[in-house]
């Protein structure tokens, strides 16, 4: 056997051995995995916010998710600080207007907890928004859906099943309704 040899099955077993040795245990792993990203073909995580009010003494009720089942929803987290967040409200807004009536909900979920709760709502009057505009103060809606990008937005079925997700943008108003043919024209 010649030195080279016998230098590359050295290195082999080493290799092995530390990497039997290095590895996490099964049961150690899927205990501190990180739950599944909300995905398409899955139920979209439920919560409950309050709906953004200019009027403090305004004694709104706060709108649960699951609620809301038998329509069609978009769930849009944005901040007002974000530019596509701040592009794509209009297409949102005339998306809703067009398409209330055919059963479409549309959920904008501001993180409060990376905006402020002042300029959210001086952003929402100035672009006329009429759909629910919610406050995710603690961030807790955000940790649910695992946000990595503003904005992140949701399409999610009459039966609380996530359909398409969209990271970053912002969106056409053509993409959106796109997006949403198939899903209003589902029978409830």
């Amino acid at each position: 056997m010649t030195r080279w040899t016998f230098f590359i099955i050295l290195v082999v077993v080493f290799a092995g051995g530390w990497t039997w040795i290095s590895r996490v245990p099964t049961l150690a792993a899927s205990a501190t995995s990180l739950p599944a990203t909300p995905r398409e073909g899955f139920a979209a995580p439920d919560f409950t916010l309050d709906l953004l009010s200019d009027d403090r003494s305004a004694t709104l009720q706060p709108i649960t998710l699951s609620r809301l089942r038998g329509q069609v929803v978009i769930v849009n987290l944005w901040a007002s600080w974000c530019a596509p967040c701040r592009a794509e409200m209009p297409a949102l807004e005339k998306i809703y207007r067009s398409n209330k009536s055919r059963g479409l909900e549309i959920l904008a979920v501001n993180a409060t907890n990376q905006d402020k709760e002042q300029t959210a709502a001086a952003f929402a009057r100035s672009m006329g928004i009429t759909f629910p505009v919610l406050l995710d103060r603690t961030g807790e809606v955000g940790n649910r859906y695992l946000l990595r990008a503003l904005p992140s937005t949701f399409f999610i079925d009459r039966r609380g099943v996530i359909r398409e997700v969209v990271f970053g943008g912002p969106m056409s108003e053509t993409l959106i309704q796109s997006k949403l043919e198939t899903l209003l024209n589902e029978a409830p």
